[in-house]
């Protein structure tokens, strides 16, 4: 008699974490094992488990490397230009002083879908001190709103990494999570950077450090910020327009506009377009050579390996439990249980999260528990946005000490752990339920 394919699923998620946790092995071989293990046990032949790793690896990889990799090559380019600072600074002149705290919010927000998270912290947070020096205000009204709109859009928006993976599990059309992304993600980023941060920054004052680390623009000046505006808007209307001529929402009669408008707004061809506009409006035209955007191109790549390699491996994972059945196994037990399948989803997230501070890990792994079941209902592309939405926002909660993203707020804002703790972690849990409560009300409407 086999084992319980339920129990199969369960012992995969254990031995999945004490692979990262007591072991410390990468995330990608930690996956792969959990793979083969969790294929053999639920009554795959050695063959299947091996065809299975292969299907799943090159089925997931061949959307998520060309988009990752684009990605990476547009950011690292916006980073180089000095376009991070320039929106800063450009939206604080444009709202005011007074409002600085909403800028830098919007800039986090903005800036995180092309760069990473940790590299656009590095470079605004100089920022922030230099206004916490002025204005003598504790240095949380102005870092906290930054925090979050950067982990939102780092989590929420594609093309970031994480929701590409899991919308790539899943099956969701980009275009309809970047849309839902926006839609969970500001009222996210609201409540947490604005209500939250004022009213925990009144509890607690934080100075300025007296050293200032960060990244400065290399170029003769900073870009305006009406042209970092319309190049990030660009590829993201192309991908809107795609998606809604693609669903049908946009009545069109005639085959070859359809098709034309479907190829511009695919995701490789809006980010293409993106690209080219970022190496001649932000490299070329300010002085840049040729040479020096692909150094800077080339080394964009460096943080993208790992993720594109961990991304792959989720793929793995998940056509292994489509592989053995646990889809219906795990469809009847949250039948029976009357557990809807996008809260399953948020709290594998929050779990996995949890466990391993990983927030890539745990939607890559929570997209791989729901695609099996997934794949046996009719769900609509919107719906399947809303739950890319809520492993996003499980996947936000809960950073704590085995989240690097915690040491580095920690370090750069000069706070102990217990007010990294006040600060940060309750944050990203607010940014985590908010998310998830509209992801609850879209799945409903949508």
């Amino acid at each position: 008699m086999g084992i319980p394919i339920l129990l199969v699923v369960v012992l995969g998620i254990g031995l999945l974490l004490i692979q990262i946790l007591y072991f410390k092995f990468p995330a990608f071989i930690a996956l792969l094992i959990t793979s083969l293990v969790t294929g053999l046990l639920g009554g795959l032949s050695g063959i299947e488990v091996v065809n299975a790793i292969e299907q799943g690896m090159g089925s997931t990889l061949g959307f998520v490397a060309t988009i990752v990799g684009l990605g990476a090559i547009f950011g690292g380019i916006m980073e180089k230009s000095g376009g991070a600072p320039a929106m800063a600074q450009g939206l604080i002149s444009a709202l005011g002083a007074s409002r600085a705290p909403s800028a830098l919010m919007m800039t986090g927000f903005i800036l995180a879908i092309p760069i990473f998270f940790d590299v656009a912290f590095i470079i605004l947070v100089p920022i922030t001190y230099a206004l916490q020096r002025s204005s003598g205000k504790s240095l949380l009204v102005f870092a906290l709103p930054l925090l979050a709109g950067l982990a939102t859009a780092h989590t929420f928006i594609p093309p970031t990494p994480g929701p590409v993976a899991v919308a790539d599990i899943i099956n969701a059309d980009l275009g309809w999570v970047m849309i839902v992304g926006f839609i969970g993600g500001i009222p996210a980023t609201i409540v947490a950077g604005l209500f939250y941060s004022r009213y925990i920054s009144d509890k607690i004052f934080i100075a300025a450090p007296d050293t200032v680390e960060g990244t400065t623009n290399t170029g003769p000046e900073l870009p305006s910020l009406k042209s970092i505006m319309i190049i990030m808007a660009i590829p993201m209307l192309l991908i809107f327009i795609g998606s809604m001529t693609k669903s049908g929402i946009f009545h069109l009669s005639d085959q070859t506009v359809i098709d034309l408008m479907v190829l511009i707004g695919h995701p490789f061809s809006a980010l293409i377009v993106a690209n080219l506009l970022v190496w001649y409006f932000l490299g070329i035209r300010r002085g840049f050579s040729s040479g020096e955007l692909l150094q800077v191109s080339t080394k964009s790549f460096k943080p993208t390996g790992l993720i594109i390699l961990c991304t792959g491996a989720g793929g793995v994972f998940k056509q292994v439990l489509m592989e053995t059945g646990a889809g219906n196994a795990i469809a009847d037990q949250l039948s029976e249980y009357g557990l809807p399948l996008v809260v399953f989803a948020f709290i594998s997230a929050v779990v996995i999260r949890a466990a391993q501070g990983s927030a890539t890990v745990a939607m890559i792994t929570a997209a791989g528990l729901i695609a099996p079941v997934v794949s046996l209902s009719e769900f609509s592309q919107p719906q399947l946005a809303t739950f890319v939405l809520a492993i996003a926002s499980g996947a936000t909660a809960v950073s704590h000490v085995n989240d690097s993203g915690f040491w580095m707020v920690n370090q750069y804002l000069g706070m102990t752990e217990r007010q990294t703790f006040q600060t940060w972690t309750v944050l990203t849990t607010l940014l985590a339920l908010t998310g998830f409560l509209v992801s609850l009300v879209l799945f409903k409407i949508l």
